[in-house]
């Protein structure tokens, strides 16, 4: 689709069906990933048991936990500063002060900000499996392992591939490339259930559907034409802050943002791992990974909105903003209470299913984490907005007081409650967030109300 193609969908057609259809796309491959998940963690739980399979939680939890942390999360600084240069006739960036120069400069600066933090997360990963491995329930036969897939999942840079395939509004390219890990890892379970029933065959099994998801994003930004603007010969990133004014700014507020937000859902796993042991660890997480399918229908809701409000919101439309707030909300708010009642009718029965009787006991859970995931899906819109609208201060300060919230609940009540005491501090933090998001979601759209 070309960029005018889109700004009139967005315009003639409205940003909620550009949204629709870029949400259709994204759930088309969550769809699959939901189906298969279901059938590798079952191998996984059966196979490794609740005491294996909590020591593969924690592992592969602060892994993951590491990879948000150092991460810029790139495809947002893509879309917010990328769409002003749609406009280009064509991708040749050899012509001074043109827009695919500086769409090329913006694209190689976000490329190398992915593989500096990679680089910074495998040294970090090597000095914490060495001096803290015990502690995160990496034994040292699993050291090896646990290094190789805290590899993958660092240098599998995809967050710049992501923007530029976002920016493109070629969602359905994104949509095959994601697809990839959930078949990789049923691929994966089911080989290492056979040949390598441990940890540490589970762990390469994971690793290696990483790598090839990566591999399916630059495969598909090859398809775009723009795995050629980004490798453009000749052209530095020195000039790129001066073609946007704020984006170190913003860089460095959405890291902090999304790795507050992201680490919020690894955090209560390995504090489990921590307070109580390894195998409520690995009930939690088999708990955590159903509730966080609401998670990710809310995060990809956010990833579908956010072109589409950057766009109303550079074009001065925050009137159909509001009422695309709205509308998601409303939206969003039926959805969640659907999927909560099926949460708490079929919660149990999929958790023995999945993992046996021992993981049974986890639905108490289950519940205050879907609970959680429901806020998170009825608010999905509020963070977007106030990103696109340069409101970066108020979402960092609302992921940082629920981070706060969630440690002080966790550590309060955990020592009476146990795990359900931490299932508890995961839902305080998401209405906290929730809340701070709504005031400053609100706050903007009564001063823009007023201005107009």
């Amino acid at each position: 689709m070309s960029p005018d193609a889109t700004k009139t969908g967005l315009f003639q057609g409205g940003p909620m069906r550009a949204i629709a259809r870029n949400l259709g796309w994204m759930l088309a491959s969550r769809g699959v990933l939901a189906v298969l998940s279901l059938v590798y963690l079952a191998i996984v739980t059966r196979t490794l048991g609740v005491n294996g399979f909590g020591r593969f939680a924690l592992i592969t939890g602060a892994s993951q936990a590491l990879a948000t942390v150092v991460g810029f999360q790139t495809w947002q600084i893509i879309v917010r500063y990328g769409t002003q240069h749609l406009g280009a006739a064509d991708r040749d960036p050899g012509q001074k002060d043109s827009d695919a120069l500086r769409l090329a400069r913006l694209f190689k600066a976000c490329g190398l900000l992915d593989l500096a933090s990679a680089v910074v997360g495998v040294i970090l990963a090597a000095i914490i499996i060495r001096t803290w491995g015990e502690a995160l329930g990496v034994r040292p036969v699993h050291a090896r392992a646990t290094m190789l897939f805290t590899l993958a999942q660092l240098l599998s840079i995809r967050s710049t591939p992501l923007g530029i395939l976002r920016l493109r509004d070629r969602f359905s390219f994104a949509a095959a490339a994601d697809s990839v890990t959930p078949v990789m890892r049923l691929v994966g379970a089911v080989g290492a259930a056979v040949f390598l029933p441990s940890v540490t065959g589970f762990l390469i099994a994971w690793g290696l559907a990483e790598v090839l998801t990566a591999a399916a994003y630059w495969a598909a930004l090859a398809r775009t034409g723009d795995l050629k603007l980004l490798f453009a010969r000749g052209i530095g990133v020195r000039d790129v802050v001066v073609d946007h004014p704020g984006i170190v700014r913003f860089s460095l507020a959405t890291n902090a943002s999304s790795s507050l937000g992201l680490s919020s859902k690894q955090i209560p796993l390995l504090l489990v791992g921590g307070t109580v042991g390894t195998a409520s660890a690995g009930a939690f997480r088999l708990a955590l990974q159903l509730a966080q399918a609401l998670t990710k229908v809310s995060q990809l809701l956010a990833r579908a909105a956010f072109p589409e409000i950057v766009r109303a919101v550079a074009a001065g439309g925050l009137a159909r903003v509001r009422q695309m707030i709205m509308r998601s909300f409303l939206m969003a708010s039926v959805v969640a209470a659907f999927a909560f009642l099926i949460v708490v009718l079929f919660g149990h029965p999929v958790l023995t299913l999945m993992g046996g009787k021992e993981f049974g006991r986890a639905y108490p859970i289950l519940l205050w984490l879907a609970a959680a995931g429901c806020v998170d899906l009825v608010t999905v819109g509020f963070e977007p907005l106030l990103l696109a609208a340069n409101r970066i201060g108020a979402t960092f300060i609302a992921r940082l007081v629920g981070i706060v919230v969630l440690f002080g609940v966790s550590f309060w009540l955990s020592p009476s409650l146990g795990v359900i005491g931490i299932g508890v501090a995961v839902l305080a933090n998401a209405l906290i967030v929730a809340i701070m998001l709504g005031v400053a979601t609100r706050a903007l759209l009564t001063r823009s109300a007023g201005a107009a």
